[in-house]
């Protein structure tokens, strides 16, 4: 590592999450002549159990803390960001203009020996990393699975070297503002998403494309050709470009893995293994193990003759309507709505009308614009009669929306929580909506199946 360009100046970790408690630990560890200075807008006696041991053990260490956490932007020489905390902050926006903004992605892309794969995309990231990152083990690779969906990048760097592969999932925040691109770089697709976040759909593609527009023509994108945004991505960088959606390759073993668009990220990871020497065989044994990750398209268990599937990642109606395509005509019951992002619909209407389902269980608040959507697109696509098979039922909790499925769907059939929204509000995030659904539908069929029991 060369960090130069960081010691004896000011660095103040901005964020102390999961991620800015590693940044702290690295900088205390390799820059011990920096001045350092930590901030975030929760009360000092909020911070983690870590972050305090940091700071017992480094009292030099400068803490702002709370309502004011910004105000000491201006006094430091470095600002590493975590990526969650808004960009369009007053604060944060002049930072930026200044230069004192960095990440630690940048940081780690700029600093790692080894060969980084990268990887973004609005869906599918998550599972197109763990399946590259399961064939180059596979093959006895020295790699590790990092960044978005792994441990914080910074904790590898100690022990990388030239012949590591780290394979980094990577979200539109932490690309957002990158100066450098990975050596191999896959970019999926892009839709709208967190618009919340960014001014408009235009500035998240902007972020995103930072994964690819600083490649040079001794790299690889490995991307969709078929999602225009990408494309358009994809002409800006210097990099081999393969497109991944017109490569010829096919996978007939057997496979856990639902649906076409799951398929196409086994795809790219055997693109990506070929190019780094590794056999057919090899690959195609590491994709008939790879197990589906949780909350996607995660086969729950049967309850009472029922097949449950959990897609709480499912936050956009693209991977909704994947998710409906992918299970196929059983699915007659759709767990859907939550926070709303100001995100369209039409395409989830379509698919649910051109579906078996019967049955939607929509939580708010996105749950009613779904709803108007489809009865829309019914008028629209003069499918009233199929409208009218539809059954709404607007439900508050997990607990009312597993009575209801259990209790709506028939044996043999398929209830589906794809929520093509946020999970905001209602719970903490997709994991423990997800955890949620479990738990309800494991409990409801309990209570099923002790009321038969008593009734027998």
């Amino acid at each position: 590592m060369n960090l130069t360009k960081y010691r004896g100046k000011k660095i103040l970790i901005l964020g102390l999450g999961r991620e800015g408690a590693v940044s702290l630990r690295f900088f205390l560890e390799n820059c011990p002549d920096a001045e350092i200075g930590i901030a975030d807008k929760a009360e000092r006696d909020q911070f983690s159990a870590e972050i305090k041991d940091l700071i017992t053990g480094n009292p030099d260490i400068k803490v702002i803390s709370g309502k004011d956490h910004l105000a000491s932007l201006d006094d430091y020489d470095i600002v590493i960001k975590t990526p969650g905390i808004p960009i369009h902050i007053p604060e944060i926006e002049q930072a930026f203009a200044n230069g004192k903004i960095t990440s630690q992605t940048e940081i780690f892309i700029d600093q790692c020996p080894g060969t980084i794969i990268g990887v973004t995309g609005t869906k599918g990231k998550s599972t197109t990393s763990s399946i590259i990152y399961e064939i180059l083990k596979a093959a006895g690779k020295k790699v590790d699975l990092v960044g978005n969906i792994g441990t914080p990048m910074l904790s590898f760097l100690k022990n990388a070297d030239k012949d590591s592969f780290f394979v980094c999932e990577l979200s539109a925040h932490q690309l957002y503002d990158l100066k450098k691109s990975p050596h191999i770089s896959v970019l999926l697709n892009m839709y709208p998403e967190h618009l919340d976040y960014y001014k408009d759909f235009k500035e998240y593609i902007r972020a995103k494309a930072n994964i690819a527009i600083h490649q040079s023509e001794d790299d690889y994108l490995i991307y969709n050709s078929g999602n225009l945004e990408v494309n358009a991505i994809a002409m800006e960088s210097a990099a081999k470009k393969i497109a991944f959606n017109e490569y010829e390759w096919q996978y007939s073993g057997k496979t856990a893995l639902i649906g076409g668009f799951n398929l196409e990220n086994a795809k790219i990871g055997a693109i990506i293994a070929r190019l780094m020497g590794v056999g057919d065989g090899v690959i195609n044994q590491a994709i008939a193990d790879f197990k589906p990750l949780d909350n996607r398209l995660e086969l729950v268990g049967n309850f009472n003759g029922v097949d449950c599937y959990n897609d709480s990642l499912s936050t956009i109606q693209e991977s909704a309507v994947a998710a409906i395509t992918g299970l196929g005509r059983r699915v007659q019951t759709l767990v859907a709505g939550g926070f709303d992002r100001h995100q369209p619909f039409e395409k989830l209407a379509v698919a649910i009308l051109g579906s078996d389902i019967k049955t939607l269980l929509l939580f708010p608040t996105t749950g009613r614009r779904i709803w108007d959507e489809v009865e829309k697109q019914a008028h629209s696509l003069d499918r009233m009669e199929r409208f009218g098979e539809l059954k709404p039922y607007f439900v508050e909790t997990m607990e009312e929306a597993a009575k209801l499925a259990l209790a709506g769907t028939e044996k043999g059939k398929i209830c589906l929580l794809s929520a093509a929204s946020a999970s905001f509000g209602n719970f903490r995030d997709y994991a423990d909506r997800g955890d949620c659904f479990k738990k309800c539908l494991a409990a409801e069929a309990g209570n099923l199946s002790l009321k038969e029991k008593n009734n027998g």
